[in-house]
This record gives C-alpha cells, sequence and structure tokens, in this order.
C-alpha cells in the first residue's frame, strides 16, 4: 500500500519503476545487517537509515531516465538486478534472524505511534496517505506531475523542469521503498536478500486496478488505495475458496487484464465524447 503511493507518482508521469522491491532489499539488508552486529539499535535512526538509502536508490534510477533519456523500463530493470545484487552483497551468504534483531522487531506489533489505539505500521500507512493526498491534490509539486504526465512538451514550454520533476518522483518512491524494507523487517522479524522477490509486479497492479493510467497522467491517491485494497482482498480470499498458488497468480493476472481493458475502453469512450464536443 504505500509503494503504490510511489508507483502511482511514477505512473502519473509516464514512468514505470520494476527495481522496486530491489531497493526493499537493499535497505531492509542494510538494517538487518546493523542490528545483527550490534552497531545501531535505535528505531528512528534505522528507519532514517533505511529511507536515506532508498533515497539515493531511488535518485540513481531518476538521474539516469531524466539526464539520460534512457527508458524508465530498461533503466528499472538494469537497476533490479544491481540493487538485488547489493542486498546479496550486504548478506554476505547471511541473514537477520528474529533473535538478531532485538527490540526492533517489535515495532510492527505496538500501538506507540497510534497511542495505544492503532498498530504503528497502520498508523505509518494513514500518515503516507494523508501526506499524498494534500500533495498530490494542493501543491504545486503535484499539479506539475500530473502536468509533466499529461503532455510532456506543453509542461516544459509552459516553465516546467521536467527533469525535476522525473528525478523528484524517483526519489520519492526510493524513499517509499527504503521506508518498506525497514517495516518488511520488522513485519516478518527477519532481513533476506531475496524478500519481496518478484512483488513489484503487485504494486503495479495495485495501481492499474486502482485506475492509474500507465500511459501517464491520470489516477489518484484514493484510486491507488482502492486497487491495493482490493488485490489484497483477493490474495486472502483465493486461498479460502480452495484455489491452488498456482492457479491464484493465473486468477489475478486474469483480473488485471479485464481492468486494464476495462480503463482502456473508458478512457477512448471519453476522448470521443470530448472530441464531439468540440466539433460542435
Amino acid at each position: 500500500m504505500i509503494m503504490a503511493l510511489g508507483m502511482l507518482c511514477v505512473l502519473l508521469i509516464g514512468g514505470i519503476d520494476i527495481s522496486i522491491t530491489s531497493t526493499l532489499a537493499v535497505s531492509g539488508m542494510a538494517v538487518g545487517m546493523l542490528l545483527k552486529y550490534n552497531v545501531i539499535h535505535n528505531t528512528f535512526l534505522l528507519f532514517l537509515i533505511a529511507i536515506l538509502i532508498g533515497a539515493v536508490c531511488g535518485a540513481a534510477i531518476g538521474l539516469v531516465v531524466s539526464r539520460g533519456k534512457v527508458l524508465p523500463i530498461i533503466a528499472t530493470m538494469g537497476f533490479m538486478y544491481i540493487y538485488r545484487g547489493f542486498a546479496y552483497l550486504i548478506a554476505k551468504s547471511q541473514w537477520a534472524s528474529a533473535e538478531n534483531l532485538g527490540d526492533f522487531k517489535n515495532f510492527a506489533l505496538e500501538k506507540e505511534l497510534g497511542l495505544g489505539l492503532l498498530n504503528n505500521v497502520i498508523v505509518i500507512v494513514l500518515l503516507c496517505y494523508i501526506i499524498f493526498f494534500a500533495v498530490m491534490k494542493w501543491s504545486g509539486t503535484g499539479r506539475k506531475i500530473y502536468a509533466v504526465g499529461s503532455n510532456p512538451e506543453a509542461a516544459a514550454i509552459s516553465g516546467i523542469n521536467t527533469m525535476k520533476i522525473k528525478l523528484i518522483v524517483y526519489t520519492v518512491m526510493g524513499m517509499l521503498s527504503g521506508l518498506c524494507g525497514a517495516l518488511s523487517v520488522a513485519v516478518y522479524s527477519s532481513a533476506q536478500p531475496n524478500m519481496l522477490y518478484g512483488k513489484e509486479m503487485d504494486v503495479i497492479a495495485a495501481c492499474v486496478i486502482g485506475g492509474v493510467s500507465m500511459s501517464g497522467g491520470r489516477g489518484t491517491v484514493a484510486g491507488a488505495l482502492l486497487g491495493s485494497l482490493i488485490l489484497a482482498v483477493i490474495a486472502k480470499a483465493l486461498p479460502l475458496v480452495g484455489i491452488d498458488s498456482i492457479v491464484q497468480n493465473t486468477v489475478k493476472g486474469v483480473i488485471i487484464l479485464v481492468v486494464i481493458i476495462l480503463n482502456v475502453v473508458a478512457q477512448r469512450m471519453m476522448q470521443k465524447k470530448n472530441l464531439k464536443r468540440r466539433e460542435m
């Protein structure tokens, strides 16, 4: 759900990022190893380190995409393997188990941030969505992201620094991936270099199901939230109705494909109506 917010911004500018779970693995392994070797135990500092690592990873992608003019799918595919390799290098054929994590693993179960009412992880998710809702709806940066995705040439002519916006978007995506890396270590009480391998497609699917256009310029924070919830419900419901784990991916794929087709059809119908109004 958290990474869906970053992916929303990436898709809005007409990009894509399939390296997010590799970035997550790098930041998560860094946190795990720092705890394993008793270097740092402060929870806030560990989260800050994870977010900074994610920001650096995201900024590197943003520079290659914006300055290097490399296609996002090609750039992020390369970084996906690079960052996953970094995760294995940090691990050095080891992993951090629950006994290595100390009090950090209790963060996911405690309710300090929620004043004893809500779980810490839920509070972080809610804060992320509130912040992104405000930024995307009322800030100048949010409007610029939509403008760059809708028409990059027109945005550039109107004075928007498209390269800067792309760099910001990919850096934010990296920061959220880093945050999720630290959260994953706390939630699963372990840090492994292969954590959440292949789950980047679920994040992209959540956005698409929520009505975010992969061609850019169209999508909302509410849509990303709804798509994430729908995908989560589907993932939990399929085993309950007795569908085999191998078939589950097929069912999810069919659902995603149907939603994409419906989105494309709806978009074309809207374009036709707009053209008819112009003729009148």
